[in-house]
């Protein structure tokens, strides 16, 4: 334990620095001027404070007043050393935030057992302090492994529906990073960043409700195909909606408004502009992106310059202007992750 004295009277300062040399594990840090006492006291964490009332400069009361100023030394017991008839000073000390008393002269007999028990009092405020400390440690790492399970339950979630569809996992993870990265630039915050580089790979889960001879099939949609192919936006949100997670629960908005369109002409809903959350909106743009500029068995990669076309040229009646723009300010980045995840 260590024990800061402050005290300007010298033979009072042996004497108590004395008397704590004796208890068992104490260490004293005695000050014979207030100012650098306070200095050490704020610097440093003291198990208990003893300081005199009547020092020049700052008196006991304000030294008081300054350290429980500090948070952080809310819980540190502070013993000061008064004359038994300064009752009003005792007053005025108890409302700095004194705990106890010491009455001039010093008394061994006093002295020791009113220090044992601040420092009793302080060993129980450490105590509940590791045990809070311990108790959020094991919360964390609870809240860690619950997160990371989640984590694998959306990656196989979306996996399965890469099963069931020729794009490849890497078009998975090239989308949702190209998303996350639209959702940065935005500035929607770390949080939401995050949850939609989680979500945006479940924005084709639907399709596991979609028959193989329409999923699978190479050739063109017949109307009546097609308008079963869409349902796998509503399908996917069905899927998904009731989760108590928000990063699911944000995986069914992205399954159902992904192919949303700005000006209103897009599925399932029709909606337009602001209407259709800002997550669709952006999975939009990367999904259309991606799927252009990725080969696959029924089609050639287009060049990067003609994907750029289409997203200027579908900007403001495809996409969000404001996704759009983003993702051109952004090409640098936009073709590493490209190179970083590409389908090799």
């Amino acid at each position: 334990m260590n024990i800061a004295i402050i005290d300007d009277t010298p033979l009072n300062l042996v004497l108590m620095e004395k008397l704590v040399c004796h208890l068992d594990g104490c260490t004293p840090h005695s000050f014979a001027a207030p100012e650098p006492g306070l200095h050490w006291c704020l610097e440093n964490e003291p198990d208990l404070i003893v300081v005199d009332y009547m020092m020049p400069g700052i008196d006991g009361i304000e030294f008081i007043r300054r350290v429980r100023g500090r948070h952080d030394r809310d819980d540190v017991p502070i013993l000061m050393v008064t004359a038994n008839h300064e009752k009003r000073t005792r007053y005025d000390a108890l409302s700095a935030g004194a705990n106890d008393f010491l009455t001039k002269p010093i008394d061994k007999h006093e002295f020791e057992p009113r220090v044992g028990n601040m420092l009793k009092l302080r060993q129980a405020h450490l105590d509940t302090r590791h045990r809070a400390e311990d108790l959020a440690r094991e919360v964390q790492l609870a809240t860690a492994e619950i997160w990371s399970r989640e984590r694998e339950t959306i990656t196989r979630l979306a996996r399965a529906a890469e099963f069931r569809d020729p794009e490849t996992g890497a078009h998975i993870q090239r989308m949702a990073r190209l998303s996350a990265l639209i959702a940065q630039r935005l500035g929607l915050g770390v949080e939401r960043t995050s949850d939609i580089l989680l979500a945006a790979p479940m924005h084709d889960v639907g399709k596991l409700g979609i028959p193989d001879h329409i999923l699978l099939k190479p050739g063109r949609l017949t109307p009546d195909e097609l308008a079963r192919m869409r349902m796998h936006t509503t399908i996917g949100h069905d899927i998904l909606k009731d989760s108590a997670s928000r990063v699911v629960q944000l995986g069914a908005s992205i399954a159902l408004s992904h192919h949303e369109k700005f000006d209103g002409s897009g599925y399932p809903y029709g909606l337009a502009g602001d209407q259709i959350p800002i997550e669709g909106r952006i999975v939009a743009v990367a999904d259309v992106f991606d799927a252009i500029t990725s080969e696959r068995p029924y089609k050639k990669a287009w060049p990067l310059s003609e994907a750029l076309d289409l997203l200027r040229s579908g900007r403001g009646s495809h996409f969000d202007p404001a996704c759009v723009d983003v993702f051109f300010a952004s090409l640098d980045a936009v073709q590493q992750i490209l190179r970083q995840y590409g389908d090799a």
